[in-house]
């Protein structure tokens, strides 16, 4: 991928045996009922980005791996049945009509004013926990290039397995609605499932003013369209949901939409974490669903990651994929 060297990490689980007995190590969590009698080793989790993600950010806070619940913090969706032809890991979308996404807080940016790599979690309706999303991107890129930087999500469920991947690459000079008639100026994202296996991709398209994609096939045939309004502004004066409408190839029928929710205004003025809505209906492929979650972190990037890069500056105005301050 240009621009971005990604490699997939390696983690050999988080218990260690020593003299028959299961020690936890530093920055874990002991399961409920936790004695110190002898358990079984968990067997390691190759290719799979394990990075321990910090728990609201404070010193002394412990960790947990993505994907893996926080006792007492969060509830998880039950695992599904298998499904015939579907690929592992979606089968939590099959019954599903709505996901929310929530990016989570990460308190060092709020001092420090320093993008770091996001992380979301993905519920359901009833707030149950479905996915964790870990972004891995260049340090120079987040801090030169900032909501342009190219990017490498995994989607991980609640067993820490990584059923998802979503790929941004980096380009220069992109985003413009107005040039992105063609590969080398519109943004997109492929998404794979399971990793290494393409099922669709999310690619900008021309517009003068709304913002507009195609959600496409494995083979690049058009499924969905995307389109959005041309004004992004939330403010404590408009706190509406700022909505991109999904419709049918033909744009003829609405089928959901893709929301960005107001988080308040402590959270819209002094972080850079925002809230997702996901609706679509439940009979779709799974395939598409997952293609539709994807959508998310690229909108994110293109259409409200700038407006908070500094949190001390006025936020600017965007339109046709150019800043103004």
């Amino acid at each position: 991928m240009s621009g971005t060297n990604y490699q997939a990490f390696h983690n050999e689980g988080d218990s260690q045996q020593t003299d028959g007995l299961s020690v936890q190590v530093a920055g874990t969590v002991p399961p409920v009922g936790f004695s110190g009698q002898q358990q079984a080793p968990r067997p390691p989790n190759h290719g799979q980005y394990q990075t321990p993600v910090p728990v609201g950010g404070a010193a002394g806070v412990y960790h947990q791996q993505p994907g893996v619940p926080v006792q007492g913090k969060a509830e998880m969706m039950p695992m599904p049945t298998g499904i015939p032809g579907c690929p592992p890991g979606l089968e939590y979308l099959a019954h599903l009509d709505q996901l929310l996404v929530h990016q989570q807080i990460e308190l060092a940016e709020i001092f420090l004013n320093v993008e770091f790599e996001n992380k979301y979690v993905v519920k359901n309706s009833l707030g149950q926990q479905v996915y964790f999303a870990s972004e891995e991107s260049e340090c120079c890129e987040r801090v030169w290039c900032g909501h342009q930087r190219g990017f490498l999500f995994h989607i991980t469920d609640n067993m820490g397995q990584e059923v998802l991947r979503v790929t941004r690459q980096f380009k220069c000079c992109a985003g413009c609605s107005w040039c992105a008639d063609n590969d080398h100026c519109s943004l997109f994202v492929a998404v794979e499932s399971p990793p290494g296996t393409v099922i669709g991709y999310v690619k900008q398209t021309q517009s003068w003013v709304s913002p507009r994609f195609d959600v496409l096939t494995a083979d690049q045939e058009c499924a969905l369209k995307i389109q959005g309004h041309w004004c992004h502004c939330q403010t404590v004066c408009c706190t509406e949901d700022i909505e991109f409408k999904i419709f049918t190839n033909d744009l003829q029928t609405e089928v959901g939409k893709v929301s960005k929710q107001w988080g308040g205004w402590v959270r819209e003025s002094f972080t850079k974490a925002d809230n997702f809505g996901v609706q679509f209906p439940q009979d779709m492929d799974v395939k598409v669903k997952a293609t539709l979650l994807a959508s998310t972190f690229l909108i994110d990037f293109m259409y409200f990651k700038h407006r908070k890069k500094n949190k001390n500056d006025s936020p600017p105005f965007y339109l046709y994929g150019v800043d103004f301050p």
